[in-house]
């Protein structure tokens, strides 16, 4: 489609800054939806709708005008409008400028005798008629009414630059002008089945809609589009992965995974054993594996990736263990030392923190095959990592990775197989909708003994007594915060001042301090420490919401709980209540917003992760929950589940009937179906394959 720069009003200086948008072409423009709409229909019944927002609009006719100065350097113009049985105030705020009159512009619009069209809320409750101005408009302004005022309006996302109405201008002339040539590309069968307007009008319709109505059936005709789109890649990357021969087999010997079980120390749950058989079961099939293994906090994911290493090691090939940053990856190292010491498998942990002279020789194993497994982070992706015989792929806490990053690893083997974790729970729509090339396991019991934690939130002084009681049994606790170094504004609490103070309000106990940015060997040295209880309290960052795991830890304090994030939250909860004693999550927290105090009562309502990920999902949206959009896992542009879980079910029904009849989309009726997965995952995402 045509270069944005040449849209009337653009231009190449303007076109510079709406490519920080992304947006270079009008096709771009286009599919840049709108992220919520204002109503400004004036003297019309005012209907409800997601993210339709009212806002007050008033006509009338300017009766008088006059500046205002006040002692500093606000300016002030008001006007007196005749709104048609009342009178009402006006005023226009501005900062005063030496350089022009703030004031020249308006008042060419607001002159005496002129009709004026005024997007305005009252300055206070108790005086309606006396009117803050946002927006002003002339009513023989012929774009006012296209695109500003007595109808809908769409509000887009901003960049430096571009303000709203230029944005709402630019797009009204590229809906008027272009969305004819986006063209359909549903089949006929499947917009009359559904009920479905046609493309041209949908687009015409959710940036500019006539009514209520239309917007409702804009987006979910597009909505529809994307999600079947979606479901189809999917399906079809399914297929293609098992139609792959991967050319080589497992043989389950038990010489390492016997002594393995014997040496945990624990009967597995039977959610495990279940996950274990499915996996041993896939890895011994003829393609590759493609699993995702579910897990609440607690529930044991690691053990049972490390069974289906073992087999890979039992067999002669090699694993790796990815983890998203280096703090988990070390302690995924020490978790790998305590239970497979003895057993003679080589592994290693590689990051980019490690000295030069030790990357490049732990790299050289990998090559020669002198290391069976490698737990690693983004540093295994680097070019000159090469595996000898990678057979099995593990990929911890899924959504910090993209889908390139999967690749790129999966690449490091051939056909390999593939297992990835996520302590997310994932309702099942969300499932399909961004996972359906994988089978699933989830772990849904945790260990024998585990007891539920108390969560509640709590003044500072009862949680500083609560950490006292606890130590004073020979317990131990965290002590979380959100910073490492003060950020000057002094509203949240760093981890480094606060381990001084604590030091002193805790001059008996053993205390230490872990944060991100210490040295890996003494990161190791503290999370070593307090594994073996040579530490009562642990002062943090939340980069211990991961991977430890020390069953004598009864009490979790997070300090500005209502910073924290609730999956984080959560995570850290999960710290805690991992022995057989009674444990609390006590979160204490300053002023926070409605949203900050919904996480916090969500946190205290209920320990289950289900929950707290469908909680989050509605006050965050399910792509930030899962850490997916920033990785282009799931890039929709109207799309939200589990909102839209409906308009799902009905895109998989049809995705279904689809590649049931056509398998291939070869049919010339599927041609637009065909050509638009062509370009945004065949290109974009390189997972399946249509030519």
């Amino acid at each position: 489609m045509t270069d944005i720069q040449y849209l009337k009003g653009v231009g190449p200086r303007r076109a510079e800054m709406l490519n920080k948008l992304g947006l270079g072409t009008v096709e771009d423009m286009l599919l840049y939806f709108p992220k919520k709409w204002e109503d400004r229909r004036f003297n019309v019944k005012k209907e409800k709708l997601d993210r339709l927002e009212e806002v007050p609009v008033v006509f009338g006719l300017v009766r008088s005008v006059r500046d205002m100065y006040t002692p500093g350097s606000l300016r002030i113009f008001k006007a007196v409008i005749d709104a048609g049985g009342y009178e009402a105030e006006a005023s226009w705020f501005r900062r005063h400028n030496h350089r022009f009159d703030v004031f020249s512009s308006l008042r060419r619009d607001v002159k005496p005798g002129e009709r004026l069209w005024l997007v305005a809320s009252p300055e206070d409750p108790l005086f309606r008629t006396r009117l803050r101005v946002e927006e002003h408009y002339r009513q023989d302004d012929l774009m006012a009414q296209n695109a500003h005022v007595n109808r809908i309006v769409p509000v887009y996302p901003l960049t430096e630059g571009i303000t709203a109405r230029f944005m709402r201008e630019a797009m009204f002339r590229a809906v008027t002008e272009r969305s004819a040539e986006m063209g359909e590309f549903l089949p006929g069968r499947l917009l009359a089945g559904r009920g479905l307007i046609g493309r041209e009008m949908a687009f015409r319709a959710v940036h500019f809609p006539r009514n209520v109505f239309e917007l409702r059936e804009a987006r979910r005709r597009l909505i529809y589009e994307e999600l079947l789109l979606m479901s189809l890649a999917w399906a079809l990357k399914r297929r293609q992965t098992r139609s792959i021969e991967k050319g080589f087999s497992y043989r389950i010997k038990r010489d390492l995974l016997t002594p393995f079980r014997e040496k945990l120390g624990f009967e597995l749950t039977p959610s495990q054993k279940k996950a274990i058989n499915d996996i041993f079961a896939d890895m011994s099939a003829p393609a590759p594996m493609s699993r995702l293994l579910e897990g609440d906090v607690g529930s044991g994911k690691t053990v049972v990736a490390m069974s289906a290493l073992l087999l890979a090691v039992e067999n002669g090939y090699q694993g790796v263990f990815m983890a998203p940053t280096e703090i988990l990856a070390e302690q995924h190292f020490m978790t790998f030392r305590r239970y497979l010491s003895g057993l003679g498998v080589r592994f290693a942990v590689l990051t980019s923190r490690l000295k030069p002279k030790e990357r490049r020789e732990i790299k050289e194993k990998i090559a020669a095959g002198g290391l069976d497994i490698v737990i690693g982070t983004h540093a295994v992706l680097e070019p000159d990592v090469k595996f000898k015989d990678l057979k099995l792929i593990v990929v911890d806490e899924q959504h910090r990775f993209g889908v390139r990053q999967r690749a790129a690893l999966r690449r490091k083997g051939d056909k390999a197989d593939t297992l990835i974790m996520t302590a997310t729970p994932i309702p099942r729509t969300l499932f399909l909708a961004l996972y359906g090339d994988l089978d699933l396991s989830v772990l849904t019991d945790m260990p024998p003994g585990r007891k539920p934690v108390r969560t509640e939130r709590a003044a500072e002084e009862d949680a500083l007594k609560a950490v006292r009681e606890e130590t004073s049994r020979g317990r131990q606790a965290y002590m979380v915060y959100p910073l490492i170094e003060e950020d000057g504004a002094g509203a949240l609490k760093s981890v480094k001042a606060e381990f001084e103070r604590l030091k002193t309000v805790f001059g008996d106990r053993r205390i230490a301090m872990l944060h991100g940015a210490m040295p890996a060997e003494e990161k190791e040295r503290v999370m070593a420490g307090f594994a073996a209880r040579k530490i009562d309290i642990l002062v943090a960052t939340s980069v211990i919401e991961v991977g430890i795991d020390v069953p004598n830890a009864t009490v979790m304090v997070i300090n500005n709980a209502e910073n924290f994030g609730l999956a984080s939250l959560h995570q850290l909860r999960g710290r805690v209540g991992r022995g057989r004693s009674e444990s609390r999550c006590l979160l204490v927290a300053g002023e926070t917003t409605p949203a900050g105090a919904e996480r916090l009562e969500a946190m205290c309502s209920t320990s289950s992760g289900f929950e707290i990920s469908e909680k989050d999902s509605r006050i965050r949206g399910a792509g930030e929950v899962l850490g997916v959009r920033q990785h282009g896992d799931m890039e929709f542009r109207l799309a939200e589940l589990p909102r839209d879980g409906d308009v799902l079910g009905q895109a998989m029904e049809d995705r279904d009937k689809l590649l049931e009849t056509d398998p291939g989309l070869r049919d010339p009726e599927n041609a637009g179906l065909r050509h638009n997965l062509m370009k945004i995952y065949q290109h974009k995402w390189d997972i399946i394959d249509l030519s």
